[in-house]
């Protein structure tokens, strides 16, 4: 099942990658219902705050009328952030799927591991590797073709220079 909901983020992240964000998909489940869904909107709203979970989370707030999470799953492409993990915890999310692991900034273990830090009053259960490498491809060839754009763009600045 886990496979399906991750499958679901995944259209979520290619949605992003098609406006020009970071391809990272989110989907927020409760028992077996699909609460909320979307995708990175930093770009398009300028919002340091617009990543796929928080947006995920405010949406099931609102569906659920309630703050708390509890018994819900939510599946998320990337290994998520400080930002997004300490959210998860403060709405009481029960459990956290996600796929590509993210070494410099992952709160799951790559960069450190928030959810097993003593002291928090919730406890995440977290699934990483779901579809690890399906997750992984579009973020690596995103940001290839961002650096490949930002490489032309540089050639053809310093190209109409020269000509001025």
């Amino acid at each position: 099942m886990d496979e399906y909901y991750m499958g679901l983020a995944l259209e979520e992240a290619r949605k992003a990658k098609n406006l020009g964000e970071a391809p990272i998909g989110a989907v927020l489940v409760k028992n077996g219902e699909i609460l909320a869904r979307g995708f990175n909107l930093r770009e398009k709203d300028q919002q340091a705050t617009a990543h796929a979970e928080i947006l995920v989370i405010q949406q099931g707030n609102r569906v659920l009328d309630s703050w708390r999470l509890t018994d819900t799953v939510l599946y998320v492409t990337m290994e998520p952030c400080a930002m997004c993990g300490g959210a998860m915890i403060q709405s009481r999310i029960s459990r956290l799927v996600f796929g590509a692991y993210d070494p410099k900034g992952g709160v799951c273990g790559s960069a450190f591991n928030l959810f097993e830090q003593e002291g928090f009053n919730h406890k995440v259960q977290v699934t990483g590797g779901v579809l690890e490498e399906s997750c992984g491809k579009i973020l690596k060839e995103f940001f290839q073709e961002l650096r490949e754009s930002k490489k032309k763009e540089k050639t053809q600045r310093i190209s109409t220079e020269k000509n001025e």
